[in-house]
């Protein structure tokens, strides 16, 4: 199946073509920027437009999304970069314009009031423009505006509006790059990577619901290459392929979304599907002794990461409170025994949740023997 690109990286793309545009004076036709994996990638560029009569109004290129065959709702989506001069100070000043959606709600992990263009990409466009300037030697500092023409419209069709995220899509990705979903293709590799670890005689699997929550693994468990396996949204089947093969110890890592679901016994964690019940939450937080405000306030959580910032924040005054997380993986545990059913007793199952930064929220397991857990190791990125 073919990959794409995500709306950071054609963003980025835009940004570095109307940097040059701007700079040369010329329509640029194709750029290569460097994605957060490590590697090239050259877009075409759809539109090129320089406004020599007015030099405050900068230039502008634009990028058709190719999600390859990733069912994305954004994929054929322009993504546009206007580019000027910034007189004022010497940073890259990031603007969100039209159909590039405004954060009103915590949870999101930007600030409110901002774009919703989420930290890598606001990177890789930044980098973008500087390697733009690198490339003819300019001195010269930028104001970067992305825009989607017609973006309010796609983001009806996103999670957007629940999330308090207006008028736009977000400018997202952590790769820069858009596998396509495959489930059958996605299942059979989990499958074989469980198989040659269990061949391998590995005793011990991490299941990972994903690359950040397996990165984060790998810090704190230390264990060797073979025995993590992302599973995305197959969770369930992991654990059951495990205790087949012989495998006696998994542990589930992840984060506050997907245990969440998890919790309540729901073993396909696609965003599509089950959504984040902040009051599930909410009365797990109730059951650690949280005060009747908090729980109201918790209720009212947009996200699974806007809990996680409540609980954090009435930590201080309520310190039972942070309790929920550890509350939340036994109940991880106990679904994921359910889950097993007659092979329970073959398989010790731990769960551990992370924050947002590769930190411990909580953690339990099926057994008496701790989760083997090291010192966190310093992240190579």
């Amino acid at each position: 199946m073919r990959t794409g690109y995500t709306t950071g990286a054609c963003a980025a793309a835009a940004a570095k073509a109307a940097t040059l545009a701007l700079l040369s004076g010329k329509p640029v036709h194709e750029v290569t920027i460097r994605l957060p994996i490590g590697k090239d990638a050259t877009f075409q560029i759809h539109r090129c437009e320089i406004d020599r009569s007015d030099p405050a109004s900068g230039a502008l290129c634009s990028v058709i999304k190719d999600g390859g065959d990733d069912p994305d709702v954004t994929s054929g989506a322009e993504i546009c970069a206007r580019v000027w001069q910034n007189a004022n100070c010497d940073e890259i000043v990031l603007l969100g314009g039209e159909g590039v959606g405004t954060v009103t709600k915590p949870g999101t992990g930007i600030p409110v009031g901002d774009p919703s263009i989420t930290r890598v990409p606001r990177r890789m466009i930044s980098q973008s423009v500087l390697d733009a300037k690198e490339s003819v030697d300019s001195t010269n500092s930028f104001i970067v505006e992305i825009s989607v023409p017609g973006g309010e419209e796609i983001a009806k069709n996103t999670d957007n509006p629940r999330l308090g995220i207006i008028d736009g899509i977000s400018i997202l990705g952590t790769t820069g790059v858009v596998q396509p979903f495959s489930t059958a293709a996605w299942r059979a590799s989990v499958n074989v990577s469980i198989d040659v670890a269990a061949a391998n005689s590995l005793p011990h699997m991490v299941i990972t619901t994903g690359t950040q929550s397996e990165n984060f693994a790998k810090r704190w468990l230390g264990l060797e290459e073979m025995a993590y396996v992302n599973v995305g949204i197959f969770t369930g089947a992991a654990l059951k392929r495990c205790a087949q093969r012989g495998i006696r110890r998994a542990t589930l890592v992840g984060m506050i979304g997907k245990f969440s679901k998890i919790a309540q016994g729901y073993f396909v964690t696609h965003v599509a599907g089950n959504k984040v019940d902040p009051v599930f939450l909410a009365s797990l937080a109730a059951e650690c002794g949280a005060p009747d405000g908090v729980q109201v306030e918790m209720r009212d959580a947009a996200s699974g990461r806007h809990f996680q910032e409540i609980a954090l924040a009435h930590a201080p005054e309520n310190p039972g409170v942070m309790r929920v997380f550890d509350l939340m993986c036994e109940r991880v545990c106990d679904a994921a025994q359910v889950y097993l059913g007659d092979r329970a007793d073959d398989l010790i199952v731990d769960a551990i949740c992370f924050d947002f930064e590769g930190g411990i929220l909580g953690k339990a397991t099926t057994t008496d023997t701790p989760i083997p857990i090291r010192e966190a190791v310093a992240s190579d990125d």
